[in-house]
C-alpha cells in the first residue's frame, strides 16, 4: 500500500510531525492540516485514501468535520480514523455515528500505527 495518500488533521505540531514521519517512513504520501478550514482547502486538490482526524480541533471539531466529509464526498470519502487524547464516555460512539471507521487513543503506539493504517487501507482492519 506504499505511496497511498494520507491526510493528517491535527492542531498539535508535534503530533503532526511524529505521525507524518512514521507514515512517510512506510512510503505513504502525507499532507497535514491544522484545522478543519485548512483540511477542506487541502481536500480541494489532494484526495487521500485515509484521514487521521484529531477529535479536538479549533473551530469545527473532528466529529463535525467527519460528518461534513461523509456528506460532501459520499462514496468517494476516505477511510477516517479518529485520534484522541481525551477518552470521555460517549466520544467513540459519537465519532462512529459521524462516520469514523476507527478510533485510536493517544499517545499513539508508534510500533503499531503503520500496521493499523495498512490494515485499514487493505480493508481488513477490525473495528477497533
Amino acid at each position: 500500500m506504499s505511496g497511498e495518500p494520507i491526510l493528517i488533521i491535527d492542531d498539535n505540531p508535534m503530533n503532526q510531525k511524529l505521525e507524518k514521519r512514521l507514515l512517510e517512513l512506510e512510503g505513504y504520501q502525507v499532507l497535514t492540516a491544522n484545522n478543519a478550514e485548512h483540511a477542506l482547502r487541502t481536500l480541494e486538490y489532494f484526495h487521500p485514501k485515509l484521514v487521521l482526524m484529531d477529535y479536538q480541533l479549533p473551530g469545527m471539531d473532528g466529529v463535525e468535520l467527519t460528518r461534513k466529509l461523509r456528506e460532501d464526498l459520499g462514496g468517494k470519502s476516505p477511510v477516517i480514523l479518529m485520534l484522541t487524547s481525551i477518552d470521555q464516555k460517549g466520544d467513540e460512539e459519537r465519532a462512529r455515528r459521524a462516520g469514523c471507521d476507527g478510533y485510536i487513543l493517544k499517545p499513539i503506539d508508534t510500533q503499531a500505527l503503520p500496521g493499523i493504517i495498512a490494515a485499514y487501507l487493505r480493508g481488513d482492519a477490525p473495528n477497533s
